[in-house]
């Protein structure tokens, strides 16, 4: 498989290993009490880090709206990167989103002409080119540009799955349309009720013998297939499917037969196909009219309708799963998530973050009445918890932040040695994984400050919390055990901080 090369691509592929884990500081809780939706104003590199112990391989649907490297200067975020500055910006970013997806999730990406093939080659790097999905064209303005050589009028959306056989079941049918439903009919007054008919052929080049045969019509035209096809069923398949009354030969019984596919048996749902139109997806002139009547302008220059994203998370979610969006910008994906249903995390870095997030999700709460609000019958309710990125977890020296508390180191320690997150309680047992029992000793979790593991302690803790396997007990030190007994207890002892990987 091709690769990019560009400047330092070989720091940027390396760069996600090597992020600074943080700290996340809640500041405002808004809405319900028992909402489980975050937004978080921070660089997305470093909250995504500071996530991933909780949230690895939880995420069911991420779509990212990240800046499209065009040469403008946007004015609330730098567009203006250079080509290899952009492509190292989205690299180790890709490479952490990819660890939040579960088995059967999905990213979304929307992006231009200007650097969609290059972004393709990155993501076919990241996530495999067995998991791409396909390209969306969308239709962002019906309007004409006759300034340019060209008058572009659609972006893309890049999708790949986690793993693509699990997308492939779990994705989800698009709504049937009025149009598609008046396409069935019931000219024969068949007791089935409406059907549509679909024609009786199929390319003949893996076709078998019993699926060329001649067929007389009603009126007495004796038909065989067309040159280089075949009839879609043997002739004992057909025989019974013309008993059945599902083979039309039209009303005049002397046309070329076709099958009857009845609207009760259809799925009620059709598959997505690649072109979305502004008549279903919206267009950025839709976004800036509804963020005219939120905030009375429309600041940011290609803002995507909530139509758009209300189509993408019927497609890839169910209501209670969880979407990430780590370019937030305005707040559309959480607002679509939040009226839908959905769990969400959204991670901006601007001051728009707080001037347009917030306000706009506490609109959502109070039961804001554009966008998609009619469509999915949005009244309002729910929350969200607002946090801003924090001081890093080890100083320079490798100590630990004063401020950690015990839910975090243990995350993060738990996601370091099993490679899975977690949603700690305030216990010293972590838990089990693959016949390994983890324990952490840390702040007052056995109710005193003093986390050294020593033999009244060990004692106390292999009571209270018993595991007959291999044990890793992590604590400040550990005294008056001999190496001999920790042995003995199937028990290493890992000393806090230095043992800790960052």
């Amino acid at each position: 498989m091709p690769f990019l090369n560009w400047i330092n691509d070989d720091i940027a592929r390396r760069q996600y290993k090597n992020v600074a884990f943080h700290l996340l500081e809640k500041q405002e809780h808004y809405g319900a009490s028992d909402a489980n939706n975050l937004l978080i104003q921070g660089d997305n590199l470093i909250v995504l880090r500071a996530l991933l112990p909780f949230y690895k391989g939880k995420v069911k649907c991420i779509y990212i709206d990240p800046p499209y490297n065009t040469g403008s200067a946007f004015e609330l975020y730098d567009d203006k990167l250079e080509h290899s500055q952009w492509l190292s910006m989205m690299m180790p970013r890709l490479q952490l989103l990819r660890e939040f997806l579960s088995e059967d999730g999905s990213i979304w990406v929307s992006i231009d002409n200007k650097e969609s093939h290059y972004l393709k080659v990155l993501l076919d790097e990241v996530f495999g080119r067995n998991n791409f999905v396909t390209e969306i064209a969308w239709q962002q303005r019906t309007t004409r540009e006759n300034r340019k050589a060209f008058s572009e009028n659609h972006e893309s959306i890049l999708i790949f799955s986690k793993k693509i056989d699990g997308f492939v079941q779990s994705r989800n049918s698009l709504p049937m349309t009025s149009e598609i439903k008046e396409r069935y009919k019931n000219p024969d007054n068949d007791p089935r009720g409406e059907w549509q008919s679909v024609a009786m052929t199929a390319q003949a080049g893996h076709a078998t013998p019993n699926q060329f045969y001649e067929i007389t019509t009603p009126g007495g035209r004796v038909l065989n297939p067309p040159s280089g096809r075949c009839w879609l069923y043997t002739e004992e398949k057909f025989r019974s499917m013309l008993q059945d009354n599902r083979i039309y030969f039209g009303a005049s019984g002397n046309n070329a037969p076709r099958v009857k596919k009845f609207f009760t048996e259809m799925e009620q749902g059709v598959t997505p196909d690649t072109l979305w139109l502004a008549s279903v997806a919206g267009t950025n002139d839709f976004a800036k009219k509804h963020s005219v009547t939120m905030f009375g302008s429309h600041p940011f220059d290609n803002p995507k309708p909530e139509s758009l994203i209300e189509r993408i998370l019927t497609i890839a979610t169910n209501p209670g799963d969880l979407v990430l969006d780590s370019f937030l910008g305005s707040g559309t994906t959480a607002a679509v998530a939040h009226k839908m249903g959905r769990r969400y995390i959204g991670i901006e870095m601007g001051e728009h973050a707080q001037t347009h997030c917030i306000p706009r999700l506490q609109m959502v709460i109070e039961g804001e009445a554009g966008g998609i609000s009619e469509s999915v019958n949005w009244h309002g309710g729910g929350g969200f918890d607002f946090y801003i990125l924090g001081e890093p977890v080890f100083d320079e020296f490798g100590l630990i932040n004063p401020q950690v508390k015990f839910e975090t180191l243990a995350a993060y320690l738990w996601q370091s040695e099993t490679g899975e997150p977690s949603q700690p309680e305030k216990s010293p047992f972590l838990g089990e994984h693959n016949g390994l029992g983890i324990y952490l000793l840390f702040s007052d979790v056995l109710g005193s400050d003093e986390n050294v593991l020593n033999y009244q302690r060990l004692k106390m803790l292999l009571s209270q919390y018993p595991f007959d396997g291999e044990k890793i007990i992590y604590a400040d030190a550990c005294s008056g055990i001999s190496d001999i007994e920790l042995k003995r207890l199937h028990v290493t002892f890992k000393q806090i901080p230095f043992d800790i990987r960052q």
